[in-house]
């Protein structure tokens, strides 16, 4: 007998090593009016010590709409930190509207966490008949893998959810999606597929459209 995991490992590295980003769940409002909006604004709410990775999320989602065709701003481009402090709602919606604004693309930071687990150096997912069908055979591998030297690994996930709401219908929201982020390499790496993921399902969801007519630039 021999089984080997291998494959199934590999195959899965390579997908995460293709996107560590994922959409778990998304929806659409019924009846939703495909609109060239004239100014989507991008607006992340993230409470990152330094702002990197709003300000990278935000840049990276308006790159992405701007290459559909779209004009859109990020909020840290056109507000500062404050600049709804103490508004009433009423307020807060003229100035965006007063601003042109008449779409607004949120992006939450839900949640981040870390898990740390034990690699070991020796680990061998495969069971192979040489060892595994003799008792002294599958004792003396598996008692070197058992009690061989290994490290930890910490992963982080990022859970996020990101909303498009039309100022035209009493900021109806149009959209929302639900997506974790896996290990990214880098803040540049999480905010670029993220960008290009979240466009790339309100393409799909017929929510949006290309106005240049080239997908090219969100291609993973």
């Amino acid at each position: 007998m021999k089984f080997s995991y291998k494959p199934i490992i590999i195959g899965m590295l390579l997908i995460m090593a293709c996107n560590t980003s994922k959409i778990t769940s998304s929806w659409k409002a019924e009846n939703v009016q495909l609109v060239k909006y004239k100014k989507i604004l991008v607006l992340g709410l993230i409470n990152d010590p330094d702002g990197t990775i709003r300000v990278a999320m935000e840049a990276n989602i308006v790159s992405n709409l701007k290459d559909l065709g779209y004009i859109a701003v990020c909020s840290c481009d056109e507000y500062d930190s404050k600049a709804f402090e103490n508004m009433k709602e009423q307020e807060a919606l003229a100035k965006l509207t007063h601003g042109g604004v008449d779409a607004v693309l949120t992006v939450v930071l839900l949640d981040k966490t870390k898990e740390m687990y034990y690699v070991n150096d020796k680990a061998n997912y495969s069971i192979s008949s040489d060892y595994h069908n003799r008792f002294w055979g599958y004792y003396t591998t598996m008692s070197d893998r058992v009690y061989s030297k290994g490290y930890y690994v910490t992963n982080t996930s990022y859970f996020w959810e990101t909303n498009l709401y039309s100022f035209d219908k009493m900021q109806q929201l149009l959209y929302s999606a639900h997506s974790r982020s896996f290990d990214p390499q880098s803040t540049s790496t999480l905010t670029y597929e993220y960008g290009k993921m979240i466009v790339k399902d309100l393409l799909k969801k017929n929510i949006i459209k290309d106005y240049k007519g080239d997908k090219t630039p969100l291609a993973f």
